[in-house]
């Protein structure tokens, strides 16, 4: 793992794309925050939702939140282990991020009436405020990660099933709409290709490396 940092980060190109990816992740993040409070802010009503009507709510507050700060360690050490992924990764990220604080401020619904209350101090409130419904990040974010992972078969099935998991946990709460839910597997499909498009050599890096 030492002998592949220090091949790419010789590298100053790599180093540099590497360093763009963090700036892009970052001002995505702080888009994301502004888009939260905005759409929490404006949400009107909750509407019927034809899963939520048949689902039972389940207190899964344990693996949305500490869950998810699991599986982002998990990815920064995947990214560790792996780091011609991490340019492009990051990049991806960043674009997933800006198309979800964008959708965020369009239509913005009040919480399902029974959904499950998460507590201010838990690790998902650093990045939800509670008001921002699509799309989920829960089941796009990993089902982004498993076409940027695609070579590595073990974590692209790992990447799927999270995905899926993400899905069933947020639906599970009455912490998602449904439509949350099943649209962000078509819009992380897509924002791969986009990202495949707008950022080719760092893409390429992913696959040409060995």
């Amino acid at each position: 793992m030492w002998e592949k940092h220090k091949t790419f980060w010789s590298q100053k190109l790599f180093a540099y794309n590497a360093l763009i990816g963090i700036v892009f992740l970052a001002v995505a993040l702080i888009a994301n925050h502004y888009a939260n409070s905005y759409a929490t802010a404006q949400a009107s009503n909750n509407v019927t939702d034809i899963f939520l009507n048949n689902l039972p709510v389940v207190d899964v507050r344990l693996i949305f939140s500490e869950g998810a700060m699991l599986f982002l360690l998990f990815l920064a050490a995947v990214l560790l282990y792996e780091p011609k992924y991490i340019s492009f990764t990051l990049k991806s990220l960043a674009v997933f991020v800006l198309i979800r604080s964008f959708f965020l401020i369009l239509t913005n619904l009040a919480p399902p009436a029974d959904q499950i209350l998460v507590s201010p101090t838990d690790f998902i409130s650093s990045f939800s405020s509670g008001g921002d419904f699509f799309f989920s990040a829960h089941t796009g974010l990993p089902f982004l990660l498993a076409f940027i992972f695609w070579d590595k078969k073990l974590l692209r099935y790992i990447f799927f099933i999270s995905s899926v998991v993400g899905g069933a946990i947020v639906l599970l709460g009455h912490l998602h709409y449904s439509i949350d839910v099943f649209s962000a597997f078509f819009i992380s499909f897509a924002v791969f290709h986009v990202c495949k498009n707008l950022f080719p050599k760092d893409y390429k890096l992913t696959i040409n490396q060995a």
